[in-house]
């Protein structure tokens, strides 16, 4: 039985993207940072493209938590590779979720120059989520005034009277000059 031999300088080229927990610290981003390039390059793989997206609002919540941490990863590798990635990435304690595609097949990996910046890990540098909070939960369902309507004060708020917006139709002269006949 033959098997099908590819040549050593052809790879696949795979994207994942993983989510961190929104209250995740630098320190550990950079660790499971740091993890998943080692397990890359261990398993005879190359990191292409790295990038922070930041925080996000998540489309549905995870953990119950509303927003995550987006780092996106490009690397050359075969299944192996992606196998080791997602098993340390599923590992980690401050990773909420993560999808891996296949972007290309066949990648002549000889004639690939890969920027020393675009592989590197930046320090995460997030503003406190206090900063970013969303309306309370009462607010958004009417519970609560806005606050527009409280700045316009009392006076806008009084009802007006019923009997001032009531407008009484006037009878013709002439229909009720017939009505009588």
């Amino acid at each position: 039985m033959s098997r099908a031999v590819t040549a050593p300088n052809r790879a696949k080229e795979y994207e994942t993207i993983y989510i961190l927990r929104p209250d995740i610290d630098a320190e550990s981003a950079e660790k499971v940072g740091s993890r998943v390039s080692e397990v890359v390059g261990r398993e005879k793989g190359q990191l292409t493209k790295v990038e922070l997206w930041g925080r996000r609002r998540l489309a549905f919540d995870i953990a119950k938590h509303r927003r995550g941490v987006y780092v996106y990863l490009k690397y050359l590798g075969t299944g192996r590779v992606v196998d080791e990635v997602e098993r340390n990435l599923r590992l980690s304690d401050g990773v909420l979720k993560y999808q891996t595609v296949l972007l290309r097949n066949d990648v002549e990996v000889e004639g690939l120059t890969i920027g020393e910046e675009d592989v590197k890990f930046e320090r995460l540098e997030l503003p406190p989520i206090e900063d970013e909070r969303d309306d309370s939960r009462e607010r958004q369902l009417g519970l609560i005034e806005p606050e527009r309507r409280a700045e316009r004060g009392p006076e806008s708020m009084a009802v007006p009277d019923v009997e001032d917006e009531i407008e009484t139709p006037e009878v013709p002269e002439e229909a009720s000059d017939e009505e009588e006949s």
